[in-house]
C-alpha cells in the first residue's frame, strides 16, 4: 500500500505541473522566483517521507507531516509544498492504518483523532517552511506551544483556509464536486491535463484562494475569484480547450507580474489528482 500511496502522491504532482494553472507554477512559465523542477524535486523528497508505512503505519499524522516538510526543505529551501502535505497525509494515514475501510469512513477517523502532540509537529512544520502572508494570531499561533488539537487547530482556521476546512469536512468538496469535475473532463477532452485544468479553475473559482486573501487580503482574493469565475465558465463550455490557451496564458502573465500565486487553489488540484490515481488502483477504498 505504501508503494501504492507514493505512486499516486508522486504522479498527481507531477499531474499538476502539467496542468496550465495561471498565477501558478507550471511547465508553460515557472514564477514566483520558483522553477517546475523545484516541484519535481520536492515532490520526489517528500515522497517517501510521506508515504512510509514503517511499523505498519504507527507513526502519527504530525510525524508524517514534520518529516515530509523537513526533507522538502533541504532539498530546495523553501516552501513549495506545505498545503500538498497537510492535504495528503490524512489520506495516506487512513490508507495505511484503516485498509479495510473506505476512505469515506477512515478519513474522518484519523482527522477525528488528532492530538495535541500532531498539531505541535505540524505547527513546527509550517515555521520550519515559513509561508508567506501567515501572519500572527491573538490565540493558537503557530509561533507558541499549541493547546488545542490538530483537528481543533483547522477547526479554527477553516472559514478563512481551504485546506484547513479539508480537515473540517471530512474532503467532502474534493469528493462531490471536484473529482466529478475531472472525470467529465477527461471523457469530453481526453487530456488529463486539461482535466485538471478545470479543476484549478474551478476551485479558484468557487471560493477565494487562501495564500492569496493571506498574503493581499479579502478584497483582492474576491477580484481574482471573480475573474476567475469567468476564465472557468469560458473554458469549460469549449470542446477543444487548446483554443482557449492564449487568454489563459495572458492572464497567467499578468497574476504573476502582480506577484499573485494562487497556492491553495494548486494544492487543491493536487489532492484531486491524488484521489483520483487512488480511485483507479483502489476502487474499494471508494
Amino acid at each position: 500500500m505504501s508503494g501504492l500511496l507514493q505512486q499516486a502522491y508522486l504522479q498527481a504532482c507531477l499531474a499538476e505541473l502539467e496542468a496550465l494553472k495561471p498565477g501558478n507554477v507550471h511547465i508553460f512559465a515557472d514564477g514566483h522566483g520558483m522553477l517546475v523542477q523545484d516541484f519535481i524535486h520536492s515532490a520526489e523528497a517528500s515522497a517517501p517521507a510521506l508515504c512510509d508505512d514503517l511499523l505498519y503505519g504507527s507513526r502519527t499524522l504530525g510525524q508524517r507531516i514534520l518529516q515530509a516538510l523537513q526533507a522538502t526543505h533541504a532539498k530546495v529551501g523553501c516552501n513549495t509544498n506545505l498545503g500538498m502535505v497537510l492535504l495528503a497525509a490524512p489520506v495516506v494515514q487512513a490508507c495505511l492504518q484503516y485498509p479495510q475501510q473506505s476512505l469515506a469512513v477512515a478519513l474522518p477517523q484519523v482527522l477525528q483523532q488528532t492530538t495535541v502532540d500532531d498539531a505541535a509537529l505540524v505547527y513546527q512544520g509550517i515555521r520550519l517552511v515559513s509561508p508567506a502572508g501567515m501572519g500572527q494570531r491573538d490565540e493558537h499561533d503557530v509561533a507558541q506551544s499549541p493547546q488545542i488539537t490538530l483537528l481543533q487547530a483547522m477547526q479554527l482556521a477553516s472559514a478563512h483556509d481551504m485546506v484547513a476546512r479539508q480537515y473540517v469536512d471530512g474532503y467532502a468538496s474534493i469528493f462531490s464536486a471536484a473529482m466529478p469535475l475531472y472525470t467529465d473532463g477527461y471523457q469530453r477532452w481526453q487530456r488529463p491535463a486539461w482535466a485538471l485544468t478545470a479543476v484549478y479553475l474551478y476551485w479558484l473559482s468557487s471560493v477565494p484562494d487562501s495564500h492569496i486573501a493571506r498574503k493581499y487580503g479579502e478584497a483582492k482574493a474576491a477580484e481574482v475569484q471573480q475573474a476567475a469565475s469567468v476564465h472557468y465558465q469560458a473554458f469549460i463550455a469549449l470542446e477543444n480547450p487548446k483554443h482557449y490557451m492564449p487568454d489563459l496564458l495572458k492572464w497567467d502573465q499578468s497574476l504573476k507580474q502582480a506577484r499573485i500565486n494562487p497556492g491553495t487553489s494548486a494544492d487543491l488540484t493536487v489532492i484531486t489528482a491524488m484521489l483520483l490515481l487512488l480511485r483507479e488502483s483502489q476502487p474499494a477504498a471508494f
